[in-house]
């Protein structure tokens, strides 16, 4: 049977689907840096460089540019009524252009500013074209190859290859770079993997986004195998994914997983009798694992608590400095290297990507940003059916999660993450949105090949 015949939809749906999952596979391998580093990755000129190292992220764009045309032809304009939510990335999109226009550094403004677009258009390309995919198998197959081959990185520095990247690093990498950011020179010092991203915290980002909706794919691709090979072959993807987890030594990462299982299992309704003393044992067994596990962590300090605490404090007085328009996108390291104390360290950026808002891009640019992403999982958790369907539950809480990590982290900054996260709030919103609930609880609608 021709496929358009199994879904009611054309091949260039088809198409734009494996295109749409292909690119986040790819950004997983090969966009795991930060935008403003553009000018430290090196163009790859043979084939193993190709196939090895990072890409120039403005690869990247044409790439997503190739996408979004793919998408026109499948994609549909539908109605969004006065929920003001959807049109908050455009405001917010639209206040960087203005804040660009006082920037204290026009290079990584524009660089910030190409993926800002970028991130803001996926957005809106999962509203308009993915949404209008009902079968998504070839999408998430791309998905699933790029963060099974994350994970087979990881695997593969774990188990030697970290020592051979590191000497690879210092001979030819190394020489050629006038000022190494302070994030790449300690993530090559030291044995925690970060597979294909920019550093091991980003890695944790990957894990805690993908692996919940993952899960949920697995669940559902796998239901023709008999049960032992079904939960073998599961098992073995969670247990690799979490080793790798582990193997990143991300405090963060540790922590917000385990809020993900408990959310997870809180919304099982076979354990609704008994999952109050379940969550409260694993949460207790995990938070005793943290401590045990980081216990030297915390007695030479938390020196990278302390760290990011000079940068959160500067950002603050940046924004002080500056309340309206700030100090450009992307621009955090050039008023701190002025304000930061001798004996802190040099950061590019602030490690909490609402606050690096305010202090780039003001108060306005920073309520924006809060306000989209606050608001849409707010609504979405509320008002749209995720507790009926596991795998949109499942992508919320990924979502979810990598966002909670922006308190620590830059993720906004990294395509690999920022891609993905607004296409799939996009997708989400789209396809919940029609289907908008008073009780979340009650099924509304049959699912289809969207959940």
């Amino acid at each position: 049977m021709k496929p358009e015949m199994q879904t009611g939809q054309s091949p260039r749906h088809h198409a734009f689907a494996a295109l749409a999952g292909l690119l986040l596979g790819v950004a997983l391998v090969k966009f795991g840096n930060p935008v403003i580093l553009e000018s430290k990755i090196q163009t790859p000129q043979t084939f193993w460089e190709f196939f090895y190292q990072p890409w120039p992220v403005h690869w990247g764009y044409i790439f997503l540019g190739a996408t979004a045309s793919a998408g026109l032809a499948c994609g549909k304009l539908k109605p969004v009524g006065s929920r003001w939510i959807f049109f908050l990335p455009l405001l917010w999109l639209a206040w960087q252009c203005v804040s660009a226009t006082q920037t204290v550094s026009p290079e990584l403004t524009r660089l910030t500013l190409l993926h800002f677009t970028a991130t803001v258009g996926c957005f809106y390309l999962g509203w308009f074209a993915l949404a209008e995919v009902r079968d998504l198998r070839l999408f998430w197959l791309g998905v699933l190859a790029g963060f099974f081959w994350v994970l087979r990185e990881g695997f593969d520095q774990r188990f030697g290859g970290l020592e051979s990247t590191r000497q690879y690093f210092y001979l030819y990498i190394l020489p050629q770079l006038k000022e190494p950011p302070v994030e790449l020179m300690r993530k090559m010092s030291t044995n925690r993997i970060f597979s294909t991203l920019f550093y091991p915290n980003t890695l944790a980002g990957a894990i805690l986004l993908f692996l919940p909706v993952t899960i949920a794919g697995l669940l559902d691709w796998t239901r023709p195998l008999k049960p032992g090979s079904r939960g073998l072959l599961i098992g073995f993807f969670v247990c690799a994914a979490l080793a790798c987890l582990y193997w990143s030594g991300s405090k963060s990462g540790w922590l917000l997983m385990l809020g993900l299982g408990g959310a997870r299992m809180w919304h099982i309704q076979i354990l609704a009798a008994w999952r109050k003393w379940i969550l409260i044992t694993v949460m207790a067994a995990g938070l005793a694992g943290f401590f045990i596990r980081y216990a030297g962590f915390f007695e030479k300090g938390a020196t990278s608590v302390a760290a990011r605490g000079d940068y959160w404090k500067a950002a603050g007085q940046i924004f002080l400095g500056n309340p309206v328009l700030g100090t450009g996108p992307g621009t955090f390291s050039i008023p701190y290297q002025q304000i930061k104390p001798p004996e802190s360290e040099m950061a590019r950026l602030a490690h909490n990507d609402y606050l690096q808002q305010a202090s780039d891009s003001g108060f306005f640019g920073f309520l924006a940003y809060i306000a989209f992403i606050s608001g849409i999982l707010w609504v979405l958790y509320r008002k749209s059916d995720i507790n009926i369907y596991p795998r949109r539950l499942a992508l919320w809480l990924g979502i979810a999660a990598v966002c909670l990590q922006g308190f620590s982290e830059f993720n906004l900054y990294i395509p690999a993450l920022a891609w993905p996260v607004f296409l799939f709030l996009g997708y989400f919103w789209e396809t919940a949105s029609a289907h908008f609930v008073s009780e979340p609880s009650k099924p509304m609608y049959k699912p289809n090949g969207n959940d």
